[in-house]
């Protein structure tokens, strides 16, 4: 595919000594919205980390945000993932911290210095998911979608070229599911590549976005 974002090349993966995929050609363009959709267990995640980084490519061949995924070593793959943001089903933000201490830790973690342009951006990215204005909060204090969009933020924080979703909506009821997709789906048509591995078989029919099967 040309302008491939990503793309796996008689790949196979294994996982734990389980050959989880085997042979496989999968490829992402540049600007889309993609779903990859499955049952639990059939290798969403397991196909995932290969993509961030956190589980080897076995054989074949793979690319992602311009990294090979063959050849990546390992201090490359803290540069890899400022190219790409990853949102969890479980949302993975910090008990600890009130949301705007949340993206301010990343910031921070990648190396930005300036108070002001840490202020802003934060700023930035909130308003882009629609996250109330109080940042003072902590997460226990949002209710589940709020978490996830504040977790779609901290994704977006970097600029990425890509965002990764793994199962976003898992813990949301239907309402607030929708809600959350359709913020996806405005990264998308902002022009960021957005690939949502999901088993809900309503979230693929209500976007109509190009599906990928496992």
């Amino acid at each position: 595919m040309q302008n491939a974002i990503v793309t796996l090349d008689k790949a196979t993966i294994i996982n734990e000594k389980n050959v989880i995929f085997s042979d496989i050609n999968f490829s992402v363009g540049a600007g889309e919205f993609v779903f990859l959709i499955g049952k639990t267990g059939s290798g969403k995640s397991s196909l995932l980390k290969v993509l961030y980084g956190d589980l080897q490519l076995s054989a074949g061949q793979g690319a992602i945000v311009g990294y090979n995924l063959t050849e990546i070593k390992e201090n490359q793959i803290p540069l890899l993932r400022r190219k790409i943001g990853v949102v969890f089903q479980d949302f993975k933000l910090l008990p600890d911290r009130t949301i705007f201490d949340n993206l301010v830790f990343v910031l921070k973690a990648t190396g930005w210095k300036n108070k002001e342009q840490i202020k802003t951006r934060v700023s930035e990215v909130l308003h882009l998911v629609n996250v109330p204005a109080d940042t003072n909060k902590f997460p226990f204090e949002l209710s589940g979608g709020e978490q996830q969009r504040v977790a779609i933020a901290r994704a977006l924080l970097n600029h990425p070229e890509l965002i990764i979703a793994d199962e976003p909506t898992g813990n949301l009821d239907p309402g607030t599911t929708a809600g959350v997709m359709r913020v996806l789906d405005t990264i998308a048509k902002n022009g960021t590549t957005v690939l949502v591995s999901t088993h809900d078989r309503t979230v693929v029919d209500a976007l109509r976005r190009r599906v990928i099967e496992l």
